[in-house]
């Protein structure tokens, strides 16, 4: 849970130019609100509640008044209300004076990561005055930046992880040394298994796919449909998980194999662009923090889909570059995204973000995925093995 600091907030109000924030819930809807006010999701209200915290001065809440303690652990003049009038005769008084003021929204919806402020409620603020725009970068500098202690538990998350993808390489090459059958569902359970032993968490089985599977982005294999893993076979792993504690984060990563002592050439061309890809989104982050320049998360989509483009693959290339990480694999904040959002929100120190470019076709698919996280001095770090080649798992 993140802790309430009314200092920090109203600085980095004015430092991204608006006048005030205005978080509001109603009944869950809006966890980035509940986080930033240090709402326990599990004590959601039934009423509505907004609070407002200006550039300058003392934030005011207003509740409704079956739940009128739902803020009280906040500082500011508490309000009440009953009726709509009331409700809206107060929301004007709070905000009407304002210039702009940063909600949970996004114009058109072109971030839906950000956008959990319903239409209705966004016109109810305009009626009053103030222009509204996205709060999606103070979300994540409130919700998204992780302290020293959790990029330690990243740290070891990618190095237990990291070990996860040599034990599964191990047991494939085991099966067939042995002549054992192994499943795609059978390799899964045991990489869970190892999770559970090291004190590991997930939210979701990793991604185990063979020769076409490889070739679904979200393939999820299915005991009694799922693939044999045979000598021959292209091999997906996209393995995630944290450390099992309150603030763990994860580690996501994703590498491919051949089920050989040797690598067809068509593996590695596919391998050797996607690659190509990944390293030019990583350079795109190393290049703009050296300069000291401000990034876009689109940008370095931009920057790894370029490459895939120009090989001519661009059309199999069908998700974004990258997703923001934290304490959920796909977090709240920048993605690295050009394709189906752009990404205005910046790539901000003390961040996590995955690079994994990837080409779909239907013999095979290749996807390569790291985590790059960039610390409170802006120095960029790679964590999860730069895979540079395609790993022929009985050499």
């Amino acid at each position: 849970m993140i802790k309430f600091d009314l200092t920090a907030i109203q600085s980095a109000i004015r430092e991204f130019g608006f006048d005030g924030w205005l978080l509001y819930d109603f009944r869950g809807l809006n966890v980035l609100a509940q986080r930033v006010l240090g709402i326990d999701p599990e004590e959601s209200g039934s009423r509505r509640f907004f609070y407002y915290v200006p550039a300058e001065g003392d934030p005011k809440k207003l509740v409704h008044r079956i739940e009128t303690e739902a803020l009280d652990h906040l500082p500011g003049q508490k309000r009440i209300y009953l009726r709509w009038q009331e409700l809206h005769a107060e929301l004007k008084s709070m905000v009407g004076g304002a210039g702009k003021i940063a909600m949970e929204y996004s114009p058109n919806n072109a971030n839906p990561y950000v956008s959990r402020v319903d239409g209705g409620t966004v016109e109810l603020i305009k009626s009053f005055g103030p222009q509204i725009a996205s709060s999606g970068n103070l979300i994540q500098y409130f919700e998204a930046r992780w302290t020293t202690e959790q990029w330690e538990l990243h740290l070891e998350a990618d190095r237990l992880n990291q070990a996860a993808f040599e034990l599964a390489w191990t047991l494939v090459r085991g099966s067939i040394k042995d002549g054992r059958t192994l499943r795609e569902s059978e390799l899964q359970n045991h990489v869970m298994s190892y999770y559970a032993a090291n004190n590991m968490t997930t939210y979701h089985p990793p991604i185990v796919a063979v020769g076409p599977h490889s070739g679904d982005p979200h393939y999820a294999p299915q005991p009694g449909s799922d693939s044999e893993i045979k000598e021959g076979d292209f091999l997906l792993l996209d393995m995630w998980a944290k450390m099992d504690v309150p603030l763990g984060v994860y580690s996501d990563l994703t590498k491919v194999g051949f089920v050989g002592d040797s690598v067809p050439d068509e593996y590695t061309k596919i391998f050797d662009i996607v690659a190509a890809s990944r390293d030019a989104g990583i350079k795109c982050v190393e290049d703009a923090f050296a300069e000291g320049r401000a990034l876009q998360g689109w940008e370095v989509d931009q920057a790894s889909r370029d490459v895939i483009d120009k090989s001519g693959h661009g059309e199999f290339f069908i998700h974004r570059t990258g997703h923001n990480i934290g304490i959920e694999t796909h977090g709240n904040g920048a993605h690295m995204d050009n394709l189906e959002t752009k990404e205005e929100r910046l790539v901000m120190p003390n961040t996590c973000f995955s690079i994994e470019p990837g080409i779909y076709m239907k013999p095979f698919g290749v996807r390569l995925e790291v985590d790059v996280f960039v610390d409170g001095e802006s120095k960029v770090h790679v964590t999860g093995g730069v895979q540079t080649e395609v790993l022929p798992i009985l050499a």
